[in-house]
């Protein structure tokens, strides 16, 4: 299997040594270039076309979040996750939204960055553990859907996977916590991507956190 093919984006030259460091030591990664700001970045990616790119939300000049938008606007085979000391919620969903694959905080221990930016080469969603419980906080029971909204086409049972899945959850995760096999979840997921027209699992995450899916159901 061909290496996972890496930028490291962050304004620190002290931190992007750190991630170099702690990431070559990893046999299926390869650092193709590394970037201090929002141009370097852009020209980079251009460059190398790497299969991950790992950025700071703060960058000199346009941010890492715009960084993002632009990295999966032109070159949409690139995933991008987010590393960053902000647990911000406000920074949190404006990432995904820019199409970010992970949100990652800085504090976390390096195995599981490593698992992240591998879950993101797979396509998959990548959430910190604190990420994940400051969005769980803001999941509504899905009882019901609402007349007209985006998510009317969609079963309940589907809605409750969807928002499972744009927590960042796995198949068998979502599984344990529904009560249903993964093979029933992978199901669900595939109707759900041929019902919204969308292509994959980060579209479909995405596609849920654009639409606010936290918002609109939130738990007690």
């Amino acid at each position: 299997m061909s290496a996972i093919r890496l930028v490291i984006v962050d304004d620190h030259q002290v931190v992007r040594m750190g991630l170099k460091a702690l990431l070559a030591a990893e046999a299926d990664f390869q650092i193709v270039a590394e970037a201090g700001n929002a141009r370097e970045a852009l020209l980079e990616v251009e460059r190398n076309r790497p299969d991950v790119a790992i950025l700071d939300v703060r960058l000199p000049g346009p941010s890492g979040l715009e960084v993002c938008r632009q990295i999966r606007e032109r070159y949409p085979l690139t995933r991008v996750v987010m590393l960053t000391s902000y647990a911000n919620e406000a920074f949190i969903f404006e990432a995904l939204r820019a199409g970010a694959s992970g949100y990652i905080l800085k504090q976390v221990g390096g195995d599981e960055l490593v698992r992240a930016i591998r879950a993101a080469a797979r396509g998959e969603m990548a959430m910190d553990p604190q990420v994940t419980v400051r969005m769980a906080e803001r999941l509504k029971e899905l009882e019901k859907l609402e007349e007209g909204n985006a998510f009317r086409n969609l079963s309940e049972r589907e809605v409750q996977v969807l928002a499972q899945v744009a927590k960042g959850k796995s198949n068998r995760q979502i599984g344990t916590e529904l009560g249903l096999s993964g093979v029933t979840v992978r199901n669900y997921v595939s109707t759900m991507l041929e019902k919204l027209d969308l292509r994959n699992r980060v579209e479909l995450a995405t596609f849920a956190i654009q639409n606010r899916i936290f918002e609109r159901h939130s738990s007690d």
